[in-house]
């Protein structure tokens, strides 16, 4: 069981992460707008780092992808509070989905084997990007932001671009920056610690 010093120091990185989520979605959001979709980037390049930082950290990472994504697409830009709480659970869909994965098929996130490489694709790629795009399209609808005929433009473009970015940011991280991680005392070998 950790100490209060580890705790201090999940607590730094839990901080600092939201910071970096925070400014990584909003500059994501800034440059590529889904038209008539708040909050909503064509190539939302954060969900990426947000993936990696999730599987590294743990649930301090899917935490962080949560409340970076309440601040850098949702508050910053001037999204209703009410909607942005529910809306900003896209964001924890799509890396917590991952990180169960990973968990319950025990896949070495450094993706060395062919199952590695297939529940990545599924599961860190597909199904939660899925997943995501769903969530927040229709949160978007259901609470009067936008409009029905809208729901597809925002699909694709949500969905399309995390798409892109997760299969092409992803395995870079995991891959190549892992190692190092993996030797510092705050890597995360199972949710919490």
């Amino acid at each position: 069981m950790p100490d209060l010093e580890s705790y201090s120091a999940y607590m730094n990185i839990f901080l600092f992460l939201i910071l970096l989520n925070s400014l990584l979605s909003r500059f994501a959001v800034i440059n590529s707008p889904v038209s008539l979709a708040p909050g909503v980037s064509g190539m939302y390049f954060a969900v990426a780092f947000m993936i990696v930082f999730t599987l590294w950290y743990g649930i301090w990472g899917a935490l962080s992808a949560y409340f970076g994504c309440m601040i850098g697409a949702g508050i910053l830009a001037d999204m209703p509070f009410s909607l942005n709480v529910i809306w900003s659970l896209a964001d924890l869909w799509q890396v917590l989905i991952p990180l169960a994965a990973f968990s319950y098929f025990n896949v070495n996130i450094r993706l060395r084997t062919k199952k590695d490489i297939t529940i990545f694709i599924l599961f860190a790629v597909l199904i939660n990007n899925l997943t995501g795009a769903t969530w927040g399209a229709l949160m978007l609808i259901l609470t009067g932001v936008a409009e029905w005929d809208t729901f597809s433009i925002t699909f694709q473009g949500w969905f399309v671009g995390n798409f892109i970015t997760s299969l092409l940011i992803v395995p870079l991280l995991l891959r190549y920056v892992t190692p190092y991680i993996q030797q510092t005392e705050s890597y995360v070998k199972g949710y919490w610690f």
